[in-house]
């Protein structure tokens, strides 16, 4: 993990001042890089009995659909509010810095399906927290939540299910 932690570039101010982003775009540059992500999570989750990666809007698309792929499982998107086309359900939930609205489609999972979340990055853990409500109201099971890197220092692991997060990096 080394590796990709010195590609993880750090961008001050954004997106409002006081923040310091984590930015893994020059991860997603290096084949290798992604792709060792991709592996450590297959590793972490093979013969967990997993029905479906669920991914978060927008890079938790960028990790979790390979990971489904690789784990030959269906990928479930999880969107901002007003960009998926058919039924669906939504949570309303609070930002560090405002609020926001998630969807995900009414037919997305099954009842008793279980399902691993995936995004780039956990912070203080509401966007998760709210994912983790989508996913139960169509009565699957979240059995982890997967984040290339964690914020420690935000304690976003609190907001969610005890020894239920996995991630790969912390600072």
């Amino acid at each position: 993990m080394d590796r990709i932690k010195d590609l993880i570039r750090d961008v001050p101010d954004f997106p409002v001042k006081g923040i310091m982003f984590k930015d893994i775009t020059p991860v997603l540059r290096d084949p290798k890089a992604l792709g060792q992500i991709i592996d450590n999570f297959n590793m972490m989750y093979e013969g967990k009995n997993i029905d479906a990666i669920v991914g978060i809007e927008s890079r938790g698309f960028i990790i979790g659909a390979p990971l489904a792929l690789k784990m030959k499982i269906p990928f479930v998107p999880i969107r901002k509010v007003g960009k998926l086309p058919f039924d669906k359900i939504r949570v309303n939930y609070k930002l560090e810095y405002g609020e926001a609205t998630i969807e995900m489609h009414t037919d997305a999972l099954n009842s008793g399906e279980r399902i691993i979340i995936v995004d780039d990055l956990l912070a203080t853990g509401g966007t998760t927290a709210a994912s983790i409500e989508l996913v139960e109201k169509l009565n699957a099971e979240v059995v982890k939540c997967a984040f290339v890197i964690e914020l420690g220092f935000l304690h976003g692991r609190d907001r969610l299910p005890k020894g239920k997060v996995d991630s790969l990096i912390t600072y």
